[in-house]
């Protein structure tokens, strides 16, 4: 109740509404669906199966924007930095990893918004800006620069006009990118609830292809009802799986279990083993395969109407001489087809019904995040660790696969993998997460964790440490870097109309030297490796002024270029060299002289 009457239109519309509710898209009048509906002769206009909403061509404009945005290192808040490659990104670009890991990924899980009305879309549009530019972009900050409190979220209301095409808006461009990322056998879990399940699947279908669609999975996040829902006590959500590319892609197996293997028997002591019985007939039908048999007691047996045995005669005949098939004790019944146990594969082909007895629910999630936090719930909804693990098995990740989440929330998948790699293996993460700060009111604020990926970076430190102590001959890599997303260390150029002139002038004044004021060496570094498609996790040696990545692979000169210096770069025969023009600056002949050499000795080079 806002105190507020309706208009005379909208009372209209609201009747409308209410009579025919199909010429209504995201509440408002589709003028071509209401004319078809009133029976008026009408083509639609560029009439195709495709899923369309307001702003998908922005969308795609902000896919095909260049970020100039980098990584800085945060060293203090990280664990065994120098020697990890295990990656925690605070922020939220996908687009800064595109050229250092482009088809390195083999498992993507992301756990986004669900779009309930309540979500908090501090990222609405912008998949490149950071959290600074976002709050200047949309007014959030006063006069003195602090953050006020209507801009600490931005809720996609479902009253809001373009409510779905909010939400795919902001989908849409980072599923792009995170396809890009995947390796060809690669795989990419989605998990979903009802608001948004319809839209999501044909926005997949039209990213990742139809054909690559694997499976829609029901997990059981809650196990007991609500008895105050308006009309259905929603138990479960979804996990939508697509593959890169289906031709690669296998999926795991999982360990079978006692209750699976308590199904076999053996009924007639046969030596091979336990066994269980198989359905021997199929319902496509074929001529050959429909002929009678005749029990060992005598009964003659057809296969049932409109289906046939799914072997022929002849093989029926060498099973029966192999004691491969079962009449039942007294040789009469339907013949069936016997499945050792020993013969099995070793793993259960999972089935797209997951039972929380099996992966965990909703409240254990939250358990495991309170066991670590001394018993307190500092994040909604966290997933449980045997969901990620079971995800991780499906997904066929292997022991050294790299695994990325980019709505990472409060660590699971960091915990689920390290958790994982008690079985010797050094799979690696990269989790995504932008600092979306946490209400004041809330417990996490109240104990000094102002941000989500606060929490997460701290629930990782104690997972590590927990896994470290509760298995002393872990082997597996519990670190992580924190890298932080931030304006590029090398100033823009800004595209000025040539008539303004004394604006060029001083622009080009500027671009004497490059480098950001606030630009330093070691942020310059990480900066070089991405956009040099290196990994954040690559081997950097200092010697001297020179920086030696991954034993000679780029050498960095960002300090100082003598004779002396390019003679022993030239010595180390790296295959690119990156150096700052600046330090050529009062001696062209230098550089002209470097360039020859460099050259010569079959090196890349190339100044900045």
């Amino acid at each position: 109740m806002d105190g507020k009457s309706l208009t005379p239109e909208q009372e209209k519309i609201e009747a409308l509404k209410q009579i025919l509710p199909e010429t209504f898209t995201e509440g408002k009048i589709d003028w071509e669906k209401l004319k078809a509906t009133l029976g008026e002769n009408i083509n639609f206009s560029n009439e195709r199966y495709v899923l369309n909403w307001a702003g998908k061509s922005d969308a795609f404009k902000v896919l095909q924007t260049p970020t100039t945005k980098t990584l800085v290192p945060a060293k203090e808040e990280s664990v065994n930095f120098d020697e990890t490659e295990n990656i925690f990104i605070e922020g939220e670009n996908l687009e800064v990893l595109q050229k250092s890991y482009f088809g390195r990924v083999k498992m993507i899980y992301i756990d986004p918004p669900y779009n309930t009305g309540n979500d908090s879309f501090i990222y609405p549009d912008k998949f490149s800006e950071t959290k600074a530019e976002y709050e200047k972009r949309v007014g959030d900050k006063d006069e003195e620069g602090y953050m006020t409190k209507d801009g600490m979220f931005r809720k996609n209301s479902k009253e809001n006009g373009q409510y779905h095409s909010n939400w795919l808006n902001m989908m849409m461009p980072r599923l792009y990118l995170a396809k890009n990322l995947l390796r060809q056998d690669g795989v990419i879990f989605v998990s979903i609830d009802d608001n948004e399940m319809h839209n999501l699947r044909l926005l997949m279908n039209e990213i990742f292809g139809e054909e690559n669609f694997v499976a829609q999975i029901i997990w059981e996040r809650a196990f007991s009802p609500k008895n105050d829902a308006k009309y259905y006590s929603e138990n479960h959500d979804y996990i939508l799986v697509y593959s890169k590319n289906i031709q690669y892609f296998q999926a795991g197996r999982l360990e079978r279990t006692e209750e699976a293997n308590s199904r076999y028997k053996n009924y007639d002591n046969d030596p091979r083993g336990l066994w269980i019985s198989d359905n021997l007939t199929v319902k496509t039908y074929s001529k050959k395969y429909d002929y009678p048999i005749t029990t060992p007691n005598g009964t003659i047996i057809n296969p049932a109407h409109g289906s046939c045995w799914r072997v022929s005669k002849e093989k029926f005949e060498e099973l029966v001489s192999d004691n491969r098939i079962w009449f039942g004790e007294n040789g009469g019944n339907v013949p069936r087809l016997k499945r050792f146990l020993s013969e099995v594969q070793e793993g259960m082909v999972p089935t797209t019904l997951w039972k929380h007895k099996d992966v965990g629910h909703n409240q254990e999630g939250r358990q495991e995040l309170k066991k670590l936090f001394d018993d307190q719930g500092f994040f909604d909804g966290p997933k449980p660790v045997k969901l990620l693990k079971r995800i991780l098995e499906i997904a066929n990740v292997g022991k050294n696969d790299l695994i990325l989440d980019f709505f990472s929330g409060s660590g699971t998948t960091a915990h689920a993998v390290m958790d994982l790699n008690k079985d010797g293996g050094n799979r690696k993460y990269i989790c995504v997460q932008l600092p979306e700060l946490c209400d004041e009111k809330s417990e996490a604020y109240k104990a000094g964790y102002n941000t989500i990926a606060d929490i997460a970076k701290e629930r990782i430190r104690r997972a590590g440490k927990k896994i470290q102590e509760e298995n002393p001959d872990y082997q597996g890599d519990l670190g992580f870097k924190v890298l932080k997303l931030t304006d590029s260390n090398f100033k823009q150029w800004q595209q000025i109309e040539v008539k303004d002139v004394k604006a060029l002038a001083e622009q080009m004044k500027l671009f004497v030297d490059p480098v950001s004021e606030s630009a330093t060496t070691e942020n310059m570094v990480y900066e070089l490796l991405l956009k040099s498609g290196k990994g954040l996790t690559s081997r950097i040696e200092k010697k001297d002024s020179l920086y030696i990545i991954n034993n000679n692979e780029l050498v960095l000169m960002l300090e100082k270029a003598e004779q002396g210096i390019i003679d022993r770069v030239i010595a180390l025969k790296p295959i690119k060299v990156i150096s700052l023009d600046k330090l050529f600056q009062g001696n062209d002949q230098l550089k002209t002289n470097t360039v020859l050499q460099m050259k010569d000795a079959g090196i890349e080079f190339k100044t900045i």
